[in-house]
């Protein structure tokens, strides 16, 4: 087997020290003297947060130990880095729909929590830990486009977070699979959380992030099953077990043995995943476009963080776009 090897993507950031933690997804910065708050306040912080959006594009996740970012820094950066790698103007943060809008916090902001919310529904001990695999918000019109989570308080072991490539899942699929699975579409879910709003009593947020996610009694949208990333071109397969019931131009059951073959196929090939251990403080950015992720549910004690959900474009399919492996010439 010939080695991989990807160029750099770091621009800009390559004044840091960084570490790709595997071939396919996830680069790191480890040194803790790497701040985000300086980066926000440099003089080129254009270019640098610029540079980061495409890093974490090409990558999938970049993570930041210790960093003192503020809620209000966390936005801030959130709104930058789909600006400056040009989400259209109409979008914005989103407020999740079961979120709460405090005084402290702000309806923008979503509380990542073992205690309650909404990292909790649907948690089960009874089922197969690679259920959770999903990307945020598919169920949304015009989803995310880089979501930013900051873990503030984690159990004594436990409560990774994994993560797992879409642009690889869909480059081990065969030429024919992938041929047969482009210009198809499918239905995202998320009514599930207007039943559970019902339970706890809470109101159903609107106005969420952009002039099409709007509404307080459907929770679906309809998305291509492969997704053209705009900011790298790369193809990604775009369904998830949380969110994603069926293939509108398929049969019920040529769809089900279609998505479940694609969730396994992204659950079960640990090499285009990676997972994280968390320490106090540290920060996780992704892009829901092309990532998957899941947290482990393995620990006792509270695990909490604040996630901060940025709003891109309507997906896309460009039947003229590459896989990941084509445009950077990877062979194995």
């Amino acid at each position: 087997m010939a080695s991989i090897s990807t160029p750099s993507f770091l621009g800009s950031l390559s004044v840091f020290p960084s570490q790709d933690e595997t071939t396919h997804i996830g680069t790191s910065f480890p040194d803790k003297s790497v701040q985000l708050s300086q980066i926000l306040r440099a003089p080129n912080s254009d270019e640098l947060i610029k540079d980061l959006a495409i890093l974490t594009s090409q990558r999938c996740v970049v993570w930041f130990r210790d960093q003192d970012l503020t809620i209000e820094d966390q936005r801030e950066l959130g709104r930058r880095m789909g600006e400056l790698s040009g989400k259209p103007k109409t979008s914005t943060l989103h407020k999740h729909p079961v979120s709460e809008n405090t005084p402290e916090l702000g309806g923008d902001i979503l509380v990542i929590s073992s205690v309650s919310g909404i990292s909790r529904v649907g948690v089960r001990d009874d089922i197969r830990a690679s259920n959770g695999w999903h990307a945020d918000i598919t169920f949304e019109p015009v989803p995310s486009d880089y979501a930013i989570l900051k873990m503030h308080t984690l159990p004594p072991v436990g409560g990774d977070t994994l993560w797992a490539s879409g642009y690889e899942a869909y480059d081990r699929l065969s030429p024919a699979f992938r041929k047969f699975l482009e210009g198809l579409t499918a239905v995202h879910d998320g009514n599930y959380f207007i039943d559970y709003a019902k339970t706890q009593g809470i109101e159903i947020q609107d106005n969420r992030g952009s002039p099409e996610n709007i509404g307080t009694t459907n929770l679906t949208a309809v998305h291509p099953v492969i997704r053209t990333n705009p900011v790298t071109g790369f193809k990604s397969i775009f369904v998830n077990r949380s969110f994603t019931t069926r293939i509108v131009e398929l049969t019920p059951d040529e769809s089900d043995n279609v998505l479940q073959y694609l969730y396994r196929h992204i659950a079960e090939n640990h090499d285009l995943q990676v997972r994280f251990k968390w320490n106090k403080n540290d920060i996780a950015i992704w892009d829901n476009r092309s990532a998957f992720h899941t947290a482990t549910n393995d620990y006792e004690g509270h695990r909490e963080g604040n996630r901060v959900v940025s709003i891109g474009e309507k997906p896309f399919f460009d039947p003229n776009s590459k896989s990941r492996r084509e445009a950077l010439g990877i062979r194995v």
